[in-house]
Parts: structure tokens; sequence; C-alpha cells
């Protein structure tokens, strides 16, 4: 499929909303949820597990039960939400885990639960957390993502009036945050919906892929080519998974701390193909690094290239552009008027809370 033309300032800020822009409250946030769990949408899927269509008949009355409630009775603050990212940031270090952190697995939750957005249709994005269906959640790209969504439901239990879309994007910017990186707008607002508003296959990024395909994925949710490299970025953060994308190893040396080094390393070091019986993948003189063919294009490319200089060298440049286009990747497919605030919020990160 062709690249659809390129929008001109990063993203186009009303791209996301399926409605005409109005005021939202948090009353209206919980009747809506309300009638989503009506229709079934509340349970939560992960691979594996037994067939969840008796679970939805099951417990479809209680949860409803539980939605009106919270509708009429609790009206969630900022105060609020801040306990549900400190309940995140307590669950995020774990030393039997990867490199001792599921954040960077959090991250890549929130990434690919907003990612599947289309402005052509509205269709996608954050607002149902359609990832919760096995439709969705068995998609190629969400491989591994089951463990990220059984880590967050211990949150979930903690606090059962957040909706899956807010508390896996709240995961995100938790994740970020915490893991020294840069402040990241957010509010709450979405809904759980249906598993008929699951997306189809196909519309996250393939690794495998180079410029024409990023283009093609990123254009789709309203993105131009600078904030392709910049969300490119948060491969300074995780691993790749054998058992899960088939390829293999950390991109950086630091891979629980938000850094430049995907660009700097990127830009500077040497990068050849790897010999070995998995999918194609570069590695770096030492054997310990990788890049995938999709990062290896950002340098091959002229126009990606030149971000990626910028933000090799301006690690500040980096952090505000990532903070802004990750903002807004979040709030893909939210209708305007479900969100609680008219401007997105800062929250507190635990060391600013204990300082």
């Amino acid at each position: 499929m062709p690249a659809a033309s390129p929008v001109t300032r990063g993203v186009i800020h009303s791209r996301g909303y399926a409605t005409a822009p109005g005021g939202g409250s948090n009353t209206l946030l919980y009747l809506l949820g309300a009638a989503a769990v009506a229709g079934g949408g509340y349970w939560y899927y992960s691979a594996g597990s037994a067939s969840n269509v008796g679970k939805e008949a099951g417990t479809a009355a209680k949860s409803v039960a539980q939605a009106v409630k919270a509708a009429t009775k609790f009206t969630p603050t900022k105060d609020d939400y801040q306990k549900v990212y400190n309940a995140i940031a307590d669950i995020l270090e774990d030393n039997d885990y990867d490199d001792g952190s599921y954040g960077p697995v959090l991250v890549r939750l929130a990434w690919h639960s907003s990612g599947t957005y289309d402005k052509n249709d509205g269709s996608g994005g954050s607002n149902y957390a359609t990832m919760r269906f096995p439709s969705e959640a068995t998609h190629g790209a969400n491989a591994g993502l089951d463990v990220a969504r059984a880590k967050i439901e211990t949150v979930k239990e903690k606090f059962p009036w957040i909706s899956y879309g807010d508390l896996w994007t709240l995961g995100g910017v938790a994740a970020i945050q915490e893991m020294q990186g840069p402040k990241i707008p957010w509010r709450p607002g979405r809904i759980d919906g249906y598993a008929k508003d699951a997306t189809p296959d196909g519309r996250l990024p393939d690794a495998s892929k180079v410029a024409d395909h990023l283009r093609t994925i990123f254009y789709r949710m309203g993105f131009d080519d600078h904030a392709i490299v910049a969300l490119s970025g948060a491969h300074a953060l995780g691993r790749c998974h054998r058992n899960r994308s088939g390829f293999d190893g950390p991109w950086t040396f630091s891979p629980t701390t938000f850094t430049n080094d995907f660009f700097t390393l990127l830009m500077n070091d040497k990068w050849t193909w790897r010999k070995w019986d998995g999918p194609r993948q570069l590695q770096d003189k030492t054997k310990t690094l990788m890049m995938l063919p999709s990062d290896f294009a950002l340098v091959q490319d002229k126009e990606f290239k030149k971000w990626v200089k910028v933000y090799a060298a301006d690690q500040d440049k980096f952090f505000a552009d990532f903070s802004l286009y990750f903002s807004e990747l979040l709030e893909l497919g939210v209708p305007r008027a479900q969100f609680v605030s008219s401007e997105p919020w800062i929250m507190k990160s635990t060391e600013e809370q204990s300082s």
C-alpha cells in the first residue's frame, strides 16, 4: 500500500477524536464505561487463558453494577490517579524479570494499545483497550504483551474503577518517568469497548521492514517523519526475545534507563548483519547489542537520518520531542469529550513525591 501524504506539523492535533470537541467529566466517563461493560467489553484476556465466553456471561451483571456504582458514588480525582501511578511504579522493579524491570514491557503495552489508530476512519487507538480480546491480543506484533497485561492486572485489582485504556497508557507514562525519562502529559477518559472494536492485524510497525513501511504505518496514524524518529527512540528501553518476536537482544547497554543512547549507538557504532538462524538483525562490534532492520532504516533514509543526528547530539531535544509525540500517541482514538480535563496532567514521579 503506498504511503499516505505526510502531515506538516508532526501530528494533526484533532486527528484522534471520533466526535466533536466538547466538555468532559468523570461522571460521563463512568456512565460510558458502564455501557461498555454491559456489552461484554469488560473482561481481561491473556494469551493461553481459557475461554472467556462463559466468564463474560457469568459476571456481566456484577460488572455493570460496579460500574454504575462508580458512576454515581465515586468520581476519581487527580490524586486518585496519582495513587494508581504510584501502584504501577511499585511493581516495576523485579530482579527475576529481564533486566530487572517490567518498565520497558509496560511502555510497549501502552505503545501497542495506542498505535492501531487509523485517522481515515477513526478506528483503533487507546480508547477501547481492545487488546483484551483474543482477536487482537494474538497479533504477531503483540507477542509477549500477555506478560505486561498480567503484571499490570495486579494494579487493576486494587483500583477496579479505572478503565484498561487509562491503566495501560498510565502504565507507559509511569514506566518512562520512573526510568529517568521525560515527563509525559497524560489525562484519563478512555473507556473499555467491545470485541467488535478490535483492530485488524498489520497496523503496528513490522521490525523486519524499512522506510516505506514505517511511513505507511505512522502516516496512517497522522504522524510525520520527525515523529517517526522521535517515537523510535523508545528502543532505548528493553530487549527483543527470541520466543516472542524472533529477534534477540537489547538495543543499549542500559535497557532500563531512558536515554538518547539508541540514537548515539545507531549513529556512531559499526553495525553488521548477524549470522545466525534467526531473522535478519544487526549487531555491534561487541556482539552484545542489536538493531532491527526498521531501526537501521532510520540512518539509511536521509529524511529520517537528519533527526537521528539531532537526537544523538542533544538528549534534551529528544526528551522534549518524545514527550510531545508519545503523549499524543496515547490519546489517539479518544473522543475529546471523554477526557476529564481540558489539558493533560503531569503526574509526579515517586522521587518527586518523596522529596
